[in-house]
């Protein structure tokens, strides 16, 4: 596995222009691929050897991917973007990527590389990196005898079957462990799944896929599309196509590779599970000995969970850039106000930011007096396997974690009081 860890921003003017409006317009085509289904594509540029092929994510196709396919065009990487979501009738939603049937998909792939004549490279984002990791083994499965892709670039790629309860290892889909390709993931730094690639890439490698990661920093999950973009997400944004340039470039040096098929069992049909779970403070699932802690304090000193035998202990792992972690906090201090005078502490465990970042987020955007822990290297993330910001886990007097959820709560809620009261009261 090779991981490479810092992204540029080429030509940044040049782009500015290139985004604008109305400039590399698509041209629009119907794909048929049976009697009763064709698929839209949006076509973008013409030249070159090589053809990127878009599919959609959970979001659909968006706009801001139309930009970037209009940037890619004007540097002479044409790319196809196919609405398959509509021409399956599907709404925008992740259990939709799951109805998509791969091999009607493949269909396409074949048909876009005889229509364009060009080598093909599938693009994906979210959930969307599944179903293009199940396109691309069916294409293989039919195609792949006299033909190659060129690869799979995945952008903040979603691998896992759902986001586990805390303490869990979390489930990749099987698909993961049964693809042999050349494969681009571009993950974002600020995302707890930045911190599953070390899981992530061997899995990919698994069935012998050649696997490159660029990790993106300072930037989010969905930072080229989101509404509370910051000045570094908006710059990235417009990296975002010189950086796929960079991975055809790179994946094409595998292209000749011979690539075995593997053999596709019942269980690598199995679906994402979806829908959203109810944020509820629950007994916990996993192994009641916690993971070691032993953290600088923010404001100075060190901290060893295992200090704190005799008191209830709430574990908070937080983010600056956790919209969810900002709101919740408020309600922790109240939460340690409310149980001030009894055994209970709240450590509040930072992933991987560094003082100036968290200093003015203490100053700017909420006010708490518990202490605050410094993950700087993600270690202990790792070792807690939190999945998702903000995950919270309560330990009970004698050192065993009892109480766990992923996600922010009102920690004033009556029934949250009434089961950290009654740790406290044993």
């Amino acid at each position: 596995m090779k991981l490479m860890c810092k992204a540029s921003i080429f030509h940044y003017l040049w782009l500015l222009w290139v985004l604008t409006p109305g400039l590399q317009a698509s041209t629009n085509v119907d794909i048929s691929i049976n009697a009763e289904v064709e698929v839209g594509v949006y076509q973008y540029g013409a030249g070159g050897d090589e053809l990127l092929l878009w599919l959609p994510s959970e979001s659909g196709l968006l706009p801001q991917e139309k930009a970037v396919a209009r940037s890619l065009a004007a540097a002479g990487y044409p790319v196809w973007m196919a609405d398959v979501l509509t021409a399956w009738f599907l709404p925008a939603l992740p259990s939709s990527i799951d109805a998509l049937p791969p091999t009607d998909l493949a269909t396409l792939v074949e048909k876009v590389r005889k229509l364009s004549g060009k080598r093909i490279t599938l693009v994906a984002a979210g959930r969307g990196a599944l179903l293009s990791l199940r396109v691309a083994r069916a294409w293989q499965q039919r195609y792949g005898a006299t033909a190659r892709l060129g690869g799979v670039i995945l952008i903040s790629p979603k691998l896992f079957v759902e986001t586990p309860e805390p303490g869990l290892p979390g489930e990749f889909m099987p698909v993961v462990r049964q693809t042999n390709l050349p494969i681009f993931i571009i993950q974002p730094a600020n995302s707890p799944w930045r911190w599953k690639l070390d899981r992530m890439l061997p899995a990919l490698e698994a069935a012998g896929s050649d696997v490159y990661a660029r990790v993106l920093s300072g930037v989010r999950d969905r930072f080229y599309y989101r509404p509370d973009a910051t000045a570094a997400e908006d710059s990235m944004a417009l990296a975002l196509a010189p950086l796929i340039q960079q991975a055809v470039g790179l994946l094409a040096s595998f292209n000749n590779k011979p690539r075995q098929v593997i053999k596709l069992t019942q269980q690598g049909q199995a679906e994402v599970r979806t829908g959203k779970k109810e944020r509820l403070l629950r007994s916990y699932a996993g192994d009641p000995q916690p993971p070691q802690l032993q953290l600088d304090r923010f404001d100075g000193g060190k901290v060893d969970l295992r200090d704190f035998s005799g008191k209830v202990v709430l574990v908070n792992f937080w983010a600056s850039w956790c919209p969810p972690c900002v709101h919740e906090m408020p309600s922790m201090q109240q939460l340690a106000d409310h149980f001030a005078s009894k055994p209970f502490e709240i450590l509040a465990v930072n992933m991987a930011e560094n003082e100036k970042t968290v200093r003015a987020f203490l100053r700017e955007k909420v006010s708490v007096r518990f202490p605050i822990l410094m993950d700087v290297d993600g270690q202990a993330l790792k070792r807690w396997r939190v999945f998702a910001f903000p995950t919270s886990y309560v330990i009970d007097k004698q050192g065993k974690i009892r109480l766990a959820l992923f996600g922010a709560i009102d920690w004033m809620q009556a029934d949250v009081l009434q089961k950290i009261g009654k740790l406290i009261d044993e």
